[in-house]
């Protein structure tokens, strides 16, 4: 069987931590920003995590798995 190509999209998206989990950015911050509240788009700013139903997903599409 071939092997699988990793999502180049993803490969944009989504990196590692040290423990093995999944970082991602949030959505919502990249335009339209007038109409959103100062503390939105701080805490839109951070990192988050990819929810746990979604990593087996995540993991095919970067060629983890």
């Amino acid at each position: 069987m071939p092997k699988i190509k990793t999502n180049s999209g993803a490969k944009k998206r989504f990196s590692l931590t040290g423990t093995g989990k999944i970082k991602r950015k949030h959505a919502y911050k990249s335009h339209i920003l007038t109409k959103k509240e100062t503390k939105q788009k701080r805490n839109l700013t951070h990192m988050g995590l990819v929810h746990k139903t979604d990593v087996n997903r995540v993991k095919i599409m970067l060629g983890l798995k």
